[in-house]
């Protein structure tokens, strides 16, 4: 099953995904760790706005 990076909206496969987390009873995945750090800081900014593109960290 993919999954939209919540962080910066690239596609992860659930089977494959190195990075995940769980928020409010919700598994979120991630393309990298990164991601996953900035969500983890404030995920309530991207639940509300959506992906923010960041491709320098890509």
């Amino acid at each position: 099953m993919q999954h939209k990076d919540p962080v910066c909206g690239m596609t992860v496969e659930e089977a494959t995904a190195q990075w995940k987390w769980d928020y409010q009873g919700t598994t979120y995945y991630f393309c990298g760790k990164g991601c996953m750090v900035a969500f983890q800081k404030d995920p309530e900014k991207f639940l509300k706005n959506g992906p923010m593109i960041h491709m320098e960290s890509h």
